[in-house]
């Protein structure tokens, strides 16, 4: 019998090594500052994983392209270099029509019409991803975006000419539509192309013109809303189903709330970011009546083309999309 208590005692002590043993690391790429709205769901949705698998998931977040650069994340989590990483959709505008469809003008003007195109895509984004080896478990909306200039901008006739930074094929096709010289660029560089004269003007967002401290380089901001981009959180699907069921549940529950929870800092950031803009010394306005117009017109024309390039499978996730965009209206 002693000699069983004293088997026991050591099979207790040993057990919690057995555990901590078995615990997992993934790794996270993000391309944004610990600033950014993005960066800080994250870290919430991190602190949950690890609560709630008592530390048998564990999740390295490297932010602001300290590990991987922004546009390399997507492939870094496909070869598995990566567990997991935030990704822009609108970057892979090329790879598939399906990730550029948030990111034309005026689709998805505001946080409800947002969130019923996250809806209608995310049947066919997981089946698209599935084939990547990949899986979505979290969807944000960006807020909503505008033009950064050094000049004021009176009407349209004023885009002509101006060096506008972006950063998908979509809005470079807005951009060149609207008169500007647009360049694609990761958020990384943009300080370095103003100062190096590549630019002169942004589109985007004003959390992502607090992130670069934009007022060092423009005066002005003209809010026109226009997009609500949506970023992911990407994990590899290998690890994920490496993972016990219990923890697999336990990160796609946390990613629905990061869902939730990243639209709501969306919409606050939104507010918020327009505010620090001022605060800053820039002049902050609302897109005039012509201007909108314009992107309107835009933005039909984009949609149409949109269409030729699209499969009938992903016309059906626009229709469904505009047909429940059109009720939520009545």
């Amino acid at each position: 019998m002693q000699f069983l208590r004293k088997l026991l005692a050591v099979a207790l002590c040993a057990a919690p090594m057995v555990a901590a043993s078995a615990a997992t690391t993934w790794t996270m790429a993000s391309g944004y500052p610990e600033s950014s709205f993005l960066t800080q769901n994250i870290r919430q949705f991190i602190k949950e994983v690890e609560t709630e698998s008592q530390g048998q998931l564990k999740i390295d977040l490297r932010s602001n392209d300290t590990l991987i650069k922004h546009d390399a994340i997507k492939r870094a989590v496909q070869a598995g270099q990566i567990q997991a990483g935030e990704v822009r959709l609108g970057v892979y505008g090329n790879e598939n029509p399906m990730y550029a469809l948030d990111g034309l003008p005026n689709i998805a003007a505001n946080y409800e019409e947002a969130a019923l195109l996250t809806e209608a895509q995310k049947p066919y984004f997981d089946k698209l991803l599935k084939k990547n080896g990949l899986r979505a478990i979290t969807y944000v909306a960006w807020p909503g975006q505008g033009f950064y200039t050094k000049t004021p901008i009176s009407g349209p006739e004023d885009f002509k000419g101006k060096k506008l930074r972006i950063y998908s094929p979509p809005t470079q096709k807005m951009g060149e539509m609207l008169g500007f010289q647009a360049t694609i660029l990761p958020f990384a560089e943009i300080s370095q192309a103003f100062a190096t004269g590549l630019i002169d003007s942004l589109f985007t967002s004003a959390q992502t013109g607090i992130d670069t401290q934009v007022w060092d380089n423009c005066k002005y901001f003209m809010y026109t809303g226009t997009l609500h981009n949506k970023n992911v959180i990407l994990v590899n699907e290998r690890a994920f189903r490496a993972l016990d069921p219990e923890l697999r549940k336990i990160v796609l529950a946390a990613g629905e709330r990061a869902t939730k929870r990243g639209f709501e800092m969306s919409e606050k950031a939104g507010k918020e970011t327009v505010e620090t803009l001022s605060k800053n010394g820039m002049t902050v306005t609302e897109a005039g009546p012509e201007v909108q117009k314009v992107l309107a017109d835009v933005g039909k024309t984009m949609m149409d083309d949109w269409r030729k390039n699209a499969s009938p499978e992903e016309q059906e996730v626009l229709d469904n999309y505009l047909a429940a965009k059109a009720k939520a209206a009545k």
